[in-house]
């Protein structure tokens, strides 16, 4: 008291302002201080499902702060309508089909291998994975020296050889398969899918959401100290529909796998929503919000318990709700602060975007199919007009697209030509294609070129 009698008043509410500044104020974050890098990627989740897209009855708080405290990318697109080929891009940071991967590992997945020059048919829908010869963006960051750490659904193959930390990961908790049941983590043929590293783990009857958002926020809780990249790609809310704290729901067979309803969608994503709130609170802890490059996404749209509004359809099809899903991100260093931006991403640029953060160079002996997001999020660089391609070859279902612009040009099955102005007409309602014939035709020249390159890739297996 004797103290502040001293010193004017005046003097003393500049002090009084000064000390509160420097509390609230985030401390200055050096350009060449590589940040944390924390990637969620859900699964099968619809476009309109959280609360920053429009969602009315399901609640995520946590995943609309990062979106609240950076960059919601509105025109961003998966690599794939389908889980394994948009992580395969992911993980490379290239086009799925340099690599032969085109559709999902498992029981419907139409797979060859080359043998002495020859086509193959692989009958064991677990032998397969990310090929051996790809480096990855785990591989990438550890040579710059990050901890590096998955949890959570890999999808990218089963056998050991295939596992996460044999893969450029220094520490993988999950489930290598496309799915198990939540609480027994089996699928549904009795193949045991949980793995703490290279080990099986038997943990019947914790749900799996919580373990990985139990082990994801362990993981930044002690990686605190060096930079990380934490992947947390969730099996959540792909099917089986098992709410969490049920663990008497009955086993998942394959003919149950896919009943369900909205009411056990909507507790699945807020169990995900929850353990982004972790993390975050592990970030607060260790004071690292600030230089920490938080992105949320998903694999690729919805499927029957999610909305995809505005889009049209859903996943495993090339119509806007099988492929744009919604995609956050947030680096308070850096990045605006609750902004919305129309300029156009895919999964894959993440891995450019990542690389380049971390002060990485994009590899000259393999071609980086996807940018550098940030430059154009902080208006340093304009919006980059971007062309898209998508392709499903399968037995029962053969699509193509490619956006190119505002426009998208979709072969649906070979039925017709059909074009569309996603700027004024998201929804895919109104084919143009009959009114600008010419552009359907220069899209269509440029999608046949891509196949051709992609189908003249070095790769030694087809996953279609």
């Amino acid at each position: 008291m004797k103290l502040h009698a001293s010193i004017p008043s005046a003097a003393l509410a500049i002090l009084a302002l000064a000390a509160l500044f420097s509390v609230v104020r985030p401390s200055p974050v050096s350009a060449a201080t590589p940040p944390n890098i924390v990637f969620i990627l859900v699964d099968d989740m619809g476009y309109g499902d959280l609360g920053c897209t429009g969602a009315e009855d399901i609640r995520t708080p946590h995943i609309d702060r990062i979106a609240a405290s950076g960059v919601q990318l509105t025109d961003f697109y998966a690599n794939a309508p389908v889980c394994t080929p948009t992580r395969a891009g992911f993980m490379t940071g290239r086009w799925q089909q340099r690599l032969g991967i085109e559709f999902a590992f498992g029981y419907q997945v139409e797979q060859q291998v080359l043998v002495d020059g020859k086509w193959v048919p692989e009958p064991d829908f677990h032998a397969l994975g990310l090929p051996l010869k790809a480096k990855t963006l785990a591989n990438y960051l550890k040579e710059l020296d990050y901890a590096t750490g998955a949890f959570g659904k890999w999808h990218l193959g089963y056998k050991d050889v295939y596992n996460p930390v044999n893969r450029g990961f220094d520490e993988y908790f999950g489930e290598l398969l496309g799915h198990a049941d939540f609480y027994k983590h089996t699928y549904f043929d009795g193949t045991y899918a949980l793995r703490d590293g290279l080990e099986p783990v038997k943990m019947e009857g914790r749900y799996f959401t919580d373990l990985v958002n139990e082990r994801a926020a362990q993981f930044v809780a002690k990686s605190a100290g060096k930079p990380f990249f934490l992947y947390v790609p969730h099996l959540a809310v792909h099917a089986p529909f098992q709410a969490p704290d049920a663990p008497e729901t009955p086993f998942v067979t394959r003919e149950s796998m896919l009943t369900g309803s909205r009411e056990i969608y909507k507790a699945m994503l807020e169990r995900v929503d929850d353990g982004v709130g972790l993390i975050y609170a592990e970030l607060e802890k260790a004071d690292l919000i600030e230089n920490t490059l938080f992105v949320f996404s998903s694999d690729n749209g919805g499927e029957r318990w999610a909305s995809n509004r505005p889009f049209f359809h859903h996943k495993a099809t090339l119509w806007e709700g099988g492929i744009r899903v919604p995609c956050l991100m947030s680096w308070p260093a850096v990045l605006p602060k609750g902004k919305k931006s129309a300029q156009a991403g895919i999964t894959m640029d993440l891995t450019a975007t990542f690389l380049k953060a971390a002060g990485g160079t994009l590899p000259g002996d393999r071609p980086f199919d996807g940018i550098d997001l940030i430059p154009r999020l902080t208006g340093e660089l304009p919006i980059l007009e971007r062309t898209f391609y998508w392709r499903m070859d399968r037995t029962n279902r053969k699509m193509k697209a490619i956006r190119h612009g505002k426009y998208k040009y979709l072969d649906d099955g070979g039925t017709m030509d059909l074009l569309f102005d996603l700027g004024s007409d998201p929804g895919e309602r109104v084919n143009l294609h009959y009114r600008h014939p010419e552009v359907s035709a220069d899209l269509k020249a440029k999608l046949k070129a891509w196949e051709a390159e992609m189908d003249a890739s070095d790769y030694d297996m087809q996953v279609r």
